[in-house]
């Protein structure tokens, strides 16, 4: 009934808008909206034109849902100026109207926020957060399981059929990596310019427009609907993660931004089971892992409310007033005490930072693991299924497989959260990427050979398949901890992006090979840049355990770890 309400307010609100060219008042909550009524409106325009697409993929059901080469209907192509129109709303809702040109230091101590105790309200963000990691790893995992049944649909030259005269089907998941990568890269500006709450709405816009994607007839429109789906997948993860490291405790930083990272795995198993069920192709076909984006967006929006923004970066833009109220939402009682650590407002500004001292060593290790972590999940892994069919196995066995894989190395994942948390950030990633590689390595030195033996290939596909989930979130915690607050989203997306760029190499390689690429070399392209990043970032990266924010990027580079203060306040 509330959102009903402020759908109704939204309606009036646009009205509104038009005769007077303002905006409705703003709460200051750090839950509110710079434009309420516009971006509500938004939200119903795009649900509704993403909607309109289905009904002929729901009227194929005869034809194994096929609908290749059927002409767009008119109510098709209503839906999508619908739907253009509405994120066009909803990105003008998110902008704020001005900014401070040199804000003013903040004598607001952001000590009681680290020393908070965890509340109901840490946890509810904690959770919801959780939910958006998991669509949000769902779209790139999903090309992995996509490509069998986009290629025998369209006819296109890949795996199954290498001698088609076709275009080949490695542009269906290059367009949506791609998409991924530019959006890692947007999205870190766009979290430094206008928020991480806001970019995170904006993310999630985009998965229920470009959910549409799975009732395209053309392959042309695949392609272009999936760059649009990636552009949200890629920006979800930096800001997700610089929104966690500048609110949670940080005697609990280090857990709970491991254990949301973790759930890239749980994406992946998610995948592989709709992909062995519901997306069968005697079900629903390969088009419903795409059209499950409309309802899994709209659910991340409804619980936006459990979203706060940043208080550092409300600081950070002379916003104390609603810098307060999330504090106090988080248990924190906020005090003007200048001797204690408060935001300041570093003139970093721009990509070019991270490149420069003293921050060069550390981007790129950074950027090392993020490309070995890309060539990983986007090479070895998303291949794997191709080339599992390719050497015999079934489509279900081979999805059957990929995800039994992933959920025998779950348990693994709490080790490694508490390692990161009690032991040293760092060191475990050094140990989690010595491990990764020694695995690549073995089916470097065995390709093909190893797939004769189900058990010898269990054993070492598990370390990747779920070492690389649980990596990628050791690197997205970690990269969100040792850069600055004003250019951290920055620095967040640009190995998110790294991490696409990776992927998009060796997905370009497949394009013009016009066939999957090998088992033996896909682990080549993630092993090398690896062992690379273990030694460039034990001489350059941070520790970052139990430390607040200001204090691991006060020098940029590594230093002796202080012992945690002792403040009554303290969990």
């Amino acid at each position: 009934m509330r959102i009903l309400r402020e759908l109704r307010d939204g309606l009036q609100g646009v009205m509104a808008l038009i005769r007077q060219g303002g905006s409705p008042r703003k709460r200051h909550t750090g839950a509110s909206y710079q434009h309420a009524s516009a971006f509500w409106v938004g939200f119903v325009l795009t649900t509704v034109g993403t909607v309109m697409q289905t009904p002929m993929y729901f009227m194929a059901r005869d034809m194994d849902y096929h609908i290749a080469g059927m002409a767009m209907t008119r109510g098709m192509w209503v839906g999508m100026a619908l739907v253009f129109i509405g994120l066009g709303l909803t990105t003008y809702s998110l902008f704020p109207r001005s900014r401070p040109a040199k804000p003013e230091l903040s004598n607001i101590s952001i000590a009681p926020l680290d020393d908070a105790k965890v509340r109901p309200s840490h946890l509810a963000l904690l959770t919801v957060l959780a939910f958006a990691v998991v669509i949000d790893g769902m779209k790139p995992a999903s090309f992995g399981f996509v490509v069998v049944g986009a290629e025998a649909e369209y006819g296109l030259r890949g795996p199954q059929h290498p001698a088609a005269d076709a275009l080949p089907i490695g542009l269906y998941p290059l367009s949506g990596i791609f998409g991924t990568m530019v959006g890692s890269f947007l999205w870190g500006w766009l979290g430094d310019r206008i928020g991480r709450r806001a970019s995170i709405l904006l993310a999630a816009m985009l998965f229920i427009g470009s959910s549409m994607c799975g009732a395209m007839p053309e392959y042309w429109m695949n392609l272009v609907c999936c760059f649009i789906m990636g552009l949200g997948a890629g920006g979800m993860i930096p800001v997700v993660f610089s929104l966690l490291a500048e609110t949670v405790p940080r005697r609990h930083r280090g857990w709970m931004m491991l254990l949301i990272g973790s759930n890239v795995a749980t994406a992946y198993v998610a995948v592989s089971w709709l992909a062995s069920t519901l997306a069968a192709p005697e079900n629903f076909g390969w088009r419903m892992l795409w059209l499950v984006g409309l309802p899994t967006g709209a659910v991340l929006i409804v619980l936006n409310h459990w979203i706060p923004e940043s208080p550092r970066f409300l600081l950070q833009q002379g916003r104390d007033d609603e810098a307060r109220a999330v504090m106090r939402r988080y248990g924190a009682v906020p005090v003007e005490r200048p001797e204690e650590v408060s935001v300041g407002t570093e003139q970093h500004r721009g990509f070019g930072d991270l490149f420069a001292r003293p921050f060069f060593g550390l981007t790129a290790g950074v950027l090392l693991l993020a490309l070995s972590v890309g060539g990983t999940q986007y090479g070895f892994q998303q291949w794997m299924p191709s080339n599992l069919e390719r050497l015999g196995l079934s489509t279900v066995d081979a999805s059957s497989l990929m995800r039994n894989a992933a959920i025998m190395g779950l348990p693994f994942t709490v080790p490694v959260a508490m390692a990161y948390h009690w032991w040293s950030s760092k060191k475990t990633a050094l140990v989690v990427s010595a491990f990764i590689g020694a695995a690549l390595g073995a089916f470097v030195l065995l390709g093909e050979e190893i797939t004769a033996n189900r058990t010898l290939l269990y054993v070492f596909l598990v370390v990747p398949v779920w070492g690389i989930g649980i990596m990628n979130a050791v690197l997205a915690a970690y990269t969100a901890e040792v850069y600055p607050t004003s250019i951290r989203s920055r620095g967040s997306g640009l190995s998110a992006g790294s991490v696409k760029a990776g992927g998009v190499l060796i997905l370009a390689l497949a394009v013009v090979a016009f066939a999957a690429p090998s088992i033996r070399m896909t682990a080549a392209v993630g092993a090398v840049p690896m062992l690379l990043a273990v030694v460039v970032l034990a001489l350059f990266g941070p520790e970052t355990r139990h430390r607040r924010l200001e204090q691991i990027t006060a020098g940029g580079a590594p230093g002796p770890v202080p012992a945690p203060a002792k403040t009554p306040a303290a969990d």
